[in-house]
C-alpha cells in the first residue's frame, strides 16, 4: 500500500467527497457508530462537519441530535464538538470529554456507561436498537476492498457490519506499514451456536489482518490528513511512584509464594501517570518475558518492548504521548512483530482473561472499608467517564489490583471511604487495594477482616482515628455484625465534601 494512493477500488472513486458532503448524508435520529478508543483512530473530519451542519438545523429552529457509539473515548473534534452543539441525544459506551460529561450531569444528554466486552454483543443481539450509518477511519483501502485498520480497533468490525451505510474516512497521516499489525477474529457466534476462541497466549494470530466490508453500503470516502489526539503524560509524582512500588513488591512476593511464573502472567493496565508508573518500575524490576493482554498500550509498555522486558502485547488500541509516537512510526516494522490490535470483543473478552490469568490493574477514585470500588462517579451521581474495561478485567482476573491516592483536593476528600455511594466493583471482584500508603492483600478475608486491612494499610493517616472510630462504633451498634455500617452516617463524609468541609471531621 503506497502513501500516496490510499482508496485503490476504482469502485470508490466516484464516492470520494468532502466530509461536509458526507456528513449532508446522516439524518436526524440516526443511530451512529464511530470509531475510536482513547483517542487513537477516531474520524477526524465527518464529526466536525456534522457538528457545523447540527449548528446551522438548530439556528433555523429545528431539532437535529444522533445516538453516538464508539469503542471508548475519542477526542474534541468528535465529541467535544457535537456536544458543544447539542447534537447527541445518547452516548456510549465511555466519555472523557469534558462538555459531554458537563452535559450528562447537567442532564441534557443520555448517557449508557456499559462494560466495553459487552458493546459489540448488545449490538448483535439487538438491545441497543438498529445502527443506521458506520463512520470509521482507515489507514487504506485495498485493491479488494478489504480495509487498513488504524491505530485503533475498537467496536469497527460490528459497525462495518451492522450499518446500513458506511462513511469511511482514509486518512494518510495513519502509517501504511500499520498493515499486519491487527488481528481481527471473525469467528464469534450467536448463542446457541458459539464455539471457544482458539486463543492461548496473547500472540496467538486467530484472524485477518483488515477489516471487511461490503462495498455496496460505502456512501462516502472521505480524505484526511491528521494526527490522532496523543496525550502527554506528566512524570510520574511521588504518590504514583510508592504506589507502583507497593505493586512491584507484592508481585515479586507472589512469585517467590510460587503464586507467580517468574515472568509473571499477561499484564492489563488501565491509562494514567499511576500506571505508566508501575510499568516503568517493571522495565528496572527483575521480571523478564512480560507480557501483556490489555485495551490500550500506552507509553510504558513501549519501553518495556524497547528494553527487551516485554516479549508481546495484545491490545485494541494506542494511548501515547507525541514522543512515543513517534518512536512507534520511526520502528513499526519492529514493534508489529511484537504488537497485535484486535477487535475490543476479543481484547475485553471476559473467557480469555479468564483463560490467561492475566494480572489487572485499574484506576479508581474510591473505595469503601469493605472492599467495594467506585470508578467512575463522584459523591455518588456525577459521572466522570465510565467503567471502561475495568470490569470485564477485575471480575475475571487472576489478580485484581485498584489503586489510588489516598486522598484527593489537597488532602479535603479521603479516597477510603466508610461506605461508596455508587460501587462499580462489589468486594466481590476486588483482590487488592494500593494507595501511596501501602497495599492490603483481601484475599481470603471476611468482611471485618477487609476493613481492618483497608483502614490500616490504605487510609492516610489524617483519615484513620475517623474510619477506626466509625468502624468500631458500627460494629457495636449494627444491627448485623457481618457488614457492620452505620446507615444514618454511612454517606455522611461525602455530605461533607459537598458542603467544602474535609471529610470524617466531627462525623
Amino acid at each position: 500500500m503506497s502513501h500516496e494512493s490510499r482508496v485503490l477500488p476504482p469502485a470508490l472513486r466516484g464516492r470520494l467527497m468532502s466530509a461536509d458532503a458526507a456528513a449532508a448524508l446522516i439524518r436526524p435520529d440516526d443511530h451512529i457508530g464511530m470509531s475510536g478508543f482513547t483517542g487513537a483512530g477516531y474520524p477526524k473530519a465527518v464529526p466536525k462537519a456534522l457538528a457545523q451542519r447540527m449548528q446551522a438545523v438548530h439556528a433555523a429552529g429545528a431539532p437535529f441530535k444522533v445516538g453516538i457509539w464508539t469503542g471508548a473515548s475519542t477526542a474534541p473534534e468528535l465529541d467535544g464538538a457535537l456536544a458543544a452543539v447539542d447534537g447527541v441525544e445518547m452516548r456510549l459506551p465511555y466519555q472523557s470529554d469534558p462538555v459531554c460529561r458537563q452535559r450528562i450531569n447537567a442532564g441534557q444528554m443520555e448517557y449508557i456507561d456499559i462494560h466495553l466486552s459487552h458493546v459489540a454483543q448488545f449490538v448483535w443481539f439487538g438491545f441497543l436498537g438498529h445502527l443506521d450509518v458506520a463512520v470509521v477511519e482507515v489507514a487504506g483501502i485495498l485493491e479488494d476492498g478489504r480495509l487498513v485498520p488504524s491505530t485503533s480497533v475498537g467496536n469497527n468490525k460490528t459497525w462495518l457490519e451492522q450499518a446500513d451505510k458506511v462513511i469511511l474516512e482514509v486518512n494518510t497521516a495513519q502509517n501504511p506499514q500499520l498493515l499486519g499489525m491487527h488481528d481481527i477474529y471473525y469467528g464469534t457466534q450467536l448463542p446457541p451456536h458459539r464455539q471457544p476462541i482458539p486463543l492461548v497466549r496473547p500472540g496467538d494470530r486467530i484472524g485477518e489482518t483488515t477489516l471487511r466490508c461490503d462495498l455496496d453500503k460505502v456512501i462516502a470516502v472521505v480524505e484526511t490528513h491528521a494526527p490522532d489526539r496523543n496525550i502527554n503524560f506528566a512524570a510520574p509524582d511521588d504518590n504514583s511512584v510508592r504506589i507502583a512500588g507497593h505493586i512491584l513488591e507484592f508481585l515479586s512476593h507472589e512469585v517467590r509464594k510460587g503464586r507467580l511464573p517468574a515472568e509473571l502472567l499477561p499484564l492489563q493496565s488501565g491509562v494514567g501517570n499511576i500506571a505508566n508508573a508501575v510499568l516503568a518500575g517493571l522495565a528496572d524490576g527483575p521480571f523478564e518475558q512480560l507480557t501483556a493482554f490489555t485495551e490500550v498500550l500506552q507509553d510504558g509498555m513501549l519501553d518495556l518492548i524497547r528494553c527487551g522486558k516485554l516479549g508481546f502485547a495484545s491490545a485494541t488500541a494506542l494511548s501515547l504521548s507525541n514522543a512515543a509516537m513517534a518512536d512507534f512510526n520511526a520502528n513499526l516494522a519492529d514493534y508489529r512483530r511484537r504488537i497485535l490490535l484486535r477487535p475490543q470483543e476479543i481484547s475485553n473478552h471476559p473467557e480469555l482473561i479468564r483463560r490467561l490469568g492475566v494480572v489487572s490493574m485499574n484506576g479508581m477514585i474510591e473505595a469503601d472499608l469493605y472492599g467495594n470500588v467506585n470508578s467512575t462517579h463522584l459523591m455518588g451521581t456525577q459521572i466522570m467517564n465510565g467503567i471502561g474495561g475495568s470490569g470485564d478485567f477485575a471480575r475475571n482476573a487472576y489478580l485484581s489490583i485498584f489503586m489510588t491516592p489516598s486522598t484527593a483536593k489537597n488532602g479535603l476528600i479521603s479516597c477510603i471511604v466508610p461506605m461508596t455511594p455508587h460501587v462499580d466493583h462489589t468486594e466481590h471482584d476486588v483482590q487488592i487495594l494500593v494507595t501511596e500508603q501501602g497495599l492490603a492483600d483481601l484475599r481470603g478475608l471476611s468482611p471485618k477482616q477487609r476493613a481492618q486491612v483497608i483502614i490500616e494499610r490504605c487510609a492516610h493517616p489524617d483519615f484513620r482515628p475517623a474510619l477506626r472510630d466509625y468502624y468500631r462504633r458500627a460494629l457495636d451498634q449494627s444491627p448485623g455484625k457481618h457488614t457492620p455500617h452505620l446507615l444514618q452516617e454511612a454517606f455522611a463524609w461525602h455530605l461533607q465534601a459537598l458542603r467544602g468541609e474535609r471529610m470524617g471531621h466531627g462525623a
